[in-house]
């Protein structure tokens, strides 16, 4: 019976059913091959096993579609080369049945002889034999970071009818003692974990089955909706839709502690303890404080896993449970703004997510001003003005070495086909996006109408993805007396100007508000280079940086770092003071003193280089130092030392330092010139026994990658 309205109808008429009006194709985006834009994807259903044996996950998904128009000749979706495809199969029901899905069976041998496991059950109708007929599909090159897989419809398919997709899944390894394995989709690696839609511009519900191990723990970026124990089986559900990237899977020897109401955090037992108690009561405390600047917390829980050193970026905010590398647990403050910027993308990224990667910065710039505000809120201006003048910073380190008219300084950058959009993920997208954040709240005149208009704005697009256009009509129709001022068209603040503009942002915040914290950091820098050096260092010598805050000890190591190569005499007068001291602080204090002794090739302090990378297995602590070892008269010392630890290196961090110290081989470097017992044994290395060692079995081009974002999200 159709819907009645209150309209006068005829006798015995009913009303004709209300169509809603047509959903707007997604963006098109230039790093998907999918044909997202011909289809409509409701919900996939994933169902997986864990095969700790054969290094492998297996598995099924089902993609619940919709044509948009009727009998499209073919499903293009996003795949991988290491996403091994066996066959496909159409099943529907009889006509009797017509709104029973339709099916296309995909399966992945493996390597082992273990049988797949079964199928996701379909819906049939009663008394009933689905008819089943093969399918024609094909796997096509598309960049270095994806395939197209291109699917044969039957032509009989019309729009709007429900159909789905299903296939078994590739392998993944992991190199731990116990079985450990995670998964990690942004921006556009999903497609190597299923093939999907694998763009932000769709978004679907999920829900998936989850087969391990005994003694293996599974969690997802969902709510774990049942744990059958025996069979050692997890259910898990999405109920929000969320693009592809946000579907996440960890498994390993993880177990949880609660730290807030509806948050707990997920370590591997020796790590428990640590992480328990750096954030027990924060985590609440810091949504807390979100809910009253942005509106509900709308996930449920949530959770933070902290993972192997391997876990190629610091953090990603999965919904429900935040992926964070164990790294950062020593560095107090680093691990607080982490946390604090992945709960912002709660708010934003996960609710409002950007349509294409063109426009990340609609995701990261507004994730880090709501970072922000939150940090004001529970840890005053001071601390915020510090952490801001610490990125800004960093910022226009990178824009010196990329130029004033690179092309991915603009917040609209355009991605050309072939590029991998993980190559756009830089400080740009987060701090320059900030500052026209931050612009468009100073428009208004105060933070607390400009925290209301985002509230509205999360509210308005929750669930969907936007282009900056919708951002920027929103804050005018939101703010309809600075439209009227015609404020987006202001000379050299247009608002076209802060998105397609190179170079640095047009307008920085006001930082006055941590010259306390700030000045300190400022004036010790200026007694380094005053002259004369000696009295310059007595001086210095007389400020105890041990009392002061990381972010303050890194300010001020950046800075000299900006000014490396410093004098000989400079750099042991440091030595002297800070050496010993800095050693026994955070490693986001000791990699950046470390930076300082490689770039000025201060030998006396190089065994604490090698030290730290022989403990440390991180891509955050081990790729800046390489780089700077390999630029310099020291890369026979980064051989010897890669030589000694690579065996302890995820491979895929291998290939990437591989990567790092195979560049320049075979041409002549001339040798420290000054003696060193460090040094000694790898200069008597050739260029031929460095190419053995570095393009062997494990050659970058040998071995597919299932990683490659290398920085945080």
């Amino acid at each position: 019976m159709a819907a009645q309205c209150c309209c006068r109808q005829a006798p015995g008429a009913e009303a004709a059913p209300v169509r809603p009006p047509p959903e707007p194709p997604p963006a098109l985006d230039v790093a998907s091959a999918s044909s997202a834009q011909l289809f409509r994807l409701r919900h996939l259903q994933l169902g997986l096993e864990l095969r700790p044996e054969a290094r492998e996950l297996a598995g099924c998904l089902v993609l619940e579609l919709c044509a948009l128009r009727p009998a499209p000749r073919a499903l293009v979706l996003d795949a991988h080369p290491a996403l091994r495809l066996h066959s496909a199969a159409f099943r529907r029901a009889p006509a009797a049945a017509a709104e029973t899905p339709c099916a296309f069976a995909f399966s992945a041998p493996g390597p082992g002889p273990a049988p797949p496991p079964p199928l996701p059950a379909f819906p049939e109708a009663p008394g009933s034999e689905p008819a089943c007929c093969p399918l024609a599909f094909r796997v096509d090159p598309f960049t270095d970071y994806g395939s197209s897989l291109t699917v044969t419809l039957p032509p009989e398919l019309q729009a709007h009818q429900p159909f789905q997709i299903w296939w078994l899944d590739p392998e993944l390894t992991y190199g731990c003692a116990k079985p450990f394995v995670f998964t990690q989709g942004h921006s556009v690696c999903n497609r190597s974990f299923f093939p999907c839609f694998d763009t932000p511009a769709v978004k679907c519900t999920y829900s998936a089955v989850v087969k391990a191990p005994s003694g293996v723990q599974v969690l997802m970026s969902a709510t774990r909706s049942a744990y059958m124990e025996e069979e050692g089986v997890f259910h898990f559900h999405m109920e929000h839709p969320v693009p592809a990237y946000l579907v996440a899977l960890v498994a390993g020897d993880l177990k949880p502690a609660d730290i807030g109401p509806r948050s707990r955090v997920w370590a591997e037992p020796c790590l428990l303890p640590t992480a328990t108690s750096k954030l027990s009561g924060a985590v609440e405390q810091w949504l807390s404080a979100a809910e009253r600047l942005y509106g509900p917390y709308m996930w449920g829980r949530y959770d933070i896993v902290f993972l192997p050193p391997s876990f190629p970026i610091v953090a990603m905010e999965n919904p429900c449970l935040t992926f964070i590398i164990s790294s950062i647990l020593e560095s107090d403050e680093f691990l607080v703004i982490d946390v604090i910027h992945e709960v912002a993308h709660s708010w934003f990224g996960n609710a409002v997510t950007n349509a294409t990667w063109e426009e990340m910065w609609l995701s990261e710039g507004l994730a880090t001003y709501a970072q922000r505000r939150i940090t004001t809120e529970t840890y005053g201006a001071a601390f915020t003005c510090l952490e801001t003048a610490f990125r800004l910073d960093a910022l226009h380190r990178q824009m010196k070495l990329l130029g004033e008219d690179s092309p991915v300084s603009k917040l609209q950058v355009k991605l050309e086909p072939g590029v991998n959009p993980s190559h756009l993920m830089n400080l740009f997208t987060y701090e320059k996006g900030y500052c026209f954040v931050y612009y468009l709240s100073q428009l208004c005149g105060d933070p607390q109408r400009f925290d209301d208009f985002l509230r509205a704005y999360v509210e308005k697009y929750k669930f969907t993805s936007v282009v900056a256009q919708d951002l920027l009509d929103s804050f005018l129709s939101f703010f309809p007396e600075l439209k009227e001022q015609s404020v987006d068209c202001r000379a050299g603040l247009e608002f076209e100007r802060w998105l397609n503009a190179t170079g640095p942002p047009l307008a920085e915040p006001d930082l006055s508000q941590g010259s306390s914290l700030t000045r300190p950091v400022e004036a010790l820098f200026q007694l380094w280079t005053a002259e004369p050096l000696d009295q310059a260092a007595a001086s210095a010598s007389a400020i105890d940086i041990s009392k002061w805050r990381t972010f303050q000890t890194a300010l001020f190591l950046d800075r000299l770092l900006d000014g490396s190569p410093l004098p000989q005499e400079v750099v042991m007068s440091l030595s002297k003071c800070y050496s010993s001291l800095l050693d026994s602080m955070n490693a986001e204090i000791r990699i950046r003193w470390l930076q300082i002794v490689v770039r000025n090739d201060y030998y006396p302090d190089l065994h604490r280089v090698r030290r730290f990378l022989e403990s440390q297995m991180s891509r955050m602590y081990t790729i800046p130092l390489y780089e700077d070892l390999c630029t310099g008269a020291l890369k026979s010392f980064a051989l010897e030392v890669f030589y000694q630890t690579q065996g302890r290196l995820h491979p895929n961090l291998r290939r990437a330092i591989q990567q790092i110290l195979s560049q320049g081989l075979g041409s002549s470097t001339e040798p420290a010139s000054e003696p060193s017992t460090e040094l000694g044994k790898a200069e008597a290395d050739t260029d031929s026994d460095a190419q053995a060692l570095l393009l062997g079995d494990e050659a970058p081009s040998s071995a597919i990658s299932l990683r490659d974002v290398n920085v945080s999200a």
